[in-house]
């Protein structure tokens, strides 16, 4: 079984070998969630140049991963991602391996954000289509809108009661959400 988390990594490096079709994919991801990316292949597609990345239009080195916090291996040599992937793994570093995902020890899930809420799946194995359909499938379970930052004032506020009060308020709370998402009882 996999450790199913959600890391702040905003302002760390990543650095992403290969620059094709992969790499074209997964950089919009790392962007997204603040990290600084650096790729690195010999042919670097003009998708990946278009985004906010440091390019760097050559073989991959091992020393090409110092200062990183996150590395893809994302050629189309099993070779360069295989070694990719060990040498992250040496420094102690997230490392997604295209093509052999049990190599590495990150796995990117499909996501879904929708009302401020953000879920990922993941099937535990190689099934990404998978994975995709059961998004699509909670999509449709999932409100347009919900009054997180309501709901956030409002447990912070109940946090700091005590005893039968924080209860009630507490129980309040999660009734509302509870039928607000479809949830009964």
């Amino acid at each position: 079984m996999l450790l199913a988390a959600f890391l702040d990594l905003h302002g760390e490096t990543a650095v992403v070998v290969g620059g094709g079709a992969v790499a074209s994919r997964r950089v919009p991801t790392l962007l997204a969630a603040g990290l600084r990316v650096s790729v690195i292949a010999p042919t670097i597609s003009p998708d990946v140049r278009a985004q906010d990345v440091t390019c760097m239009e050559r073989p991959y080195h091992p020393g090409d991963l110092l200062g990183a916090r996150l590395v893809l291996a994302c050629t189309d040599d099993t070779a360069v991602n295989d070694r990719v992937t060990t040498d992250a793994r040496a420094l102690g570093l997230l490392v997604g391996h295209a093509g052999h995902a049990e190599r590495g020890n990150l796995r990117f899930p499909a996501t879904l954000e929708r009302g401020g809420v953000q879920v990922a799946l993941s099937t535990g194995r190689e099934l990404p289509m998978l994975a995709q359909a059961l998004r699509e499938r909670i999509a449709d379970a999932l409100p347009g809108t919900l009054p997180l930052d309501e709901w956030a004032e409002r447990r912070e506020q109940a946090v700091t009661l005590t005893g039968p009060a924080r209860d009630e308020a507490l129980g309040t709370l999660r009734r509302d959400i509870r039928r607000t998402v479809g949830v009964t009882a």
